[in-house]
C-alpha cells in the first residue's frame, strides 16, 4: 500500500467499508470527507489504478453502472497498514 496516493487509500478504504458501491457512491462519500467536489477525470483513473493493482474488483451493475469491491489482496493491504499505524498510534 506503500505505492498508493493518499487519495487511492481513501478511495481503497471507502470501497472496503460498502458493498459494492458505484463509482457514484465512492465519489460521493469521498466527496462529503473530503468536503469539495471531486471530477471523474480524477476519481475514474485512480479507481482503474487500484484495480490494476487487484485491490479492487470492477464489475458491472448495467450498461452504464459499475461497481467496485475490495479484494482479497485489499483487505489484506488494509490490515497490514493498519497493523503498522498502531504502531505508532497505540
Amino acid at each position: 500500500m506503500d505505492d498508493l496516493t493518499g487519495f487511492q487509500r481513501d478511495l481503497l478504504y471507502v470501497i472496503a467499508g460498502a458493498d459494492q458501491p458505484s463509482g457514484q457512491e465512492v465519489k460521493d462519500e469521498v466527496e462529503k470527507y473530503y468536503n469539495s467536489e471531486i471530477n471523474h477525470g480524477r476519481l475514474y483513473p485512480n479507481l482503474d489504478t487500484l484495480v490494476n493493482k487487484e485491490l479492487v474488483e470492477k464489475g458491472q451493475l448495467d450498461r452504464r453502472t459499475n461497481y467496485y469491491a475490495i479484494s482479497d489482496k485489499g483487505q489484506s493491504s488494509i490490515e497490514q497498514r493498519r497493523e503498522w499505524e498502531r504502531q505508532y498510534i497505540d
